[in-house]
Protein backbone atom coordinates (compact mmCIF):
# COMPACT_ATOMS: atom_id res chain seq x y z
CA UNK A 1 0.00 0.00 0.00
CA UNK A 2 0.97 3.57 -0.48
CA UNK A 3 1.64 6.26 2.61
CA UNK A 4 -0.24 9.31 2.77
CA UNK A 5 0.20 12.28 4.03
CA UNK A 6 -2.67 13.43 6.52
CA UNK A 7 -3.75 17.26 7.50
CA UNK A 8 -0.76 17.20 10.18
CA UNK A 9 1.86 17.96 7.48
CA UNK A 10 3.31 21.70 8.23
CA UNK A 11 4.90 21.99 4.60
CA UNK A 12 8.30 21.35 5.79
CA UNK A 13 9.36 18.97 2.73
CA UNK A 14 11.25 16.91 4.60
CA UNK A 15 9.60 14.20 3.08
CA UNK A 16 9.80 14.84 -0.39
CA UNK A 17 14.03 14.63 0.07
CA UNK A 18 13.29 11.74 1.72
CA UNK A 19 11.76 9.85 -0.96
CA UNK A 20 14.23 7.40 -2.82
CA UNK A 21 11.91 7.38 -5.89
CA UNK A 22 10.55 11.15 -6.12
CA UNK A 23 6.67 10.00 -5.24
CA UNK A 24 6.07 13.11 -2.74
CA UNK A 25 5.09 16.44 -4.54
CA UNK A 26 3.47 19.67 -3.46
CA UNK A 27 0.24 20.18 -3.21
CA UNK A 28 -2.32 22.81 -2.32
CA UNK A 29 -2.28 22.68 1.34
CA UNK A 30 0.20 20.16 2.00
CA UNK A 31 2.44 17.69 0.37
CA UNK A 32 1.01 14.75 -1.56
CA UNK A 33 2.17 10.96 -2.56
CA UNK A 34 1.41 9.69 -5.79
CA UNK A 35 0.26 6.39 -5.19
CA UNK A 36 1.11 4.35 -8.37
CA UNK A 37 5.42 5.68 -7.78
CA UNK A 38 5.31 4.98 -4.04
CA UNK A 39 7.26 1.80 -3.02
CA UNK A 40 6.11 1.91 0.64
CA UNK A 41 9.43 2.16 2.12
CA UNK A 42 8.40 4.51 4.89
CA UNK A 43 11.57 6.76 4.54
CA UNK A 44 8.44 9.25 4.47
CA UNK A 45 6.76 8.32 8.04
CA UNK A 46 10.54 7.69 9.44
CA UNK A 47 11.61 11.19 8.53
CA UNK A 48 8.14 13.28 9.03
CA UNK A 49 8.29 15.41 12.33
CA UNK A 50 4.63 15.88 12.90
CA UNK A 51 3.97 12.52 11.89
CA UNK A 52 1.61 13.07 8.99
CA UNK A 53 3.50 10.42 6.72
CA UNK A 54 1.69 6.92 7.58
CA UNK A 55 0.78 3.56 5.96
CA UNK A 56 -2.12 4.42 3.92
Amino acid sequence: MAHKISEECIMCGACEGACPVGAISVGDSMYVVDEATCIDCGACAAICPTGAAAAN
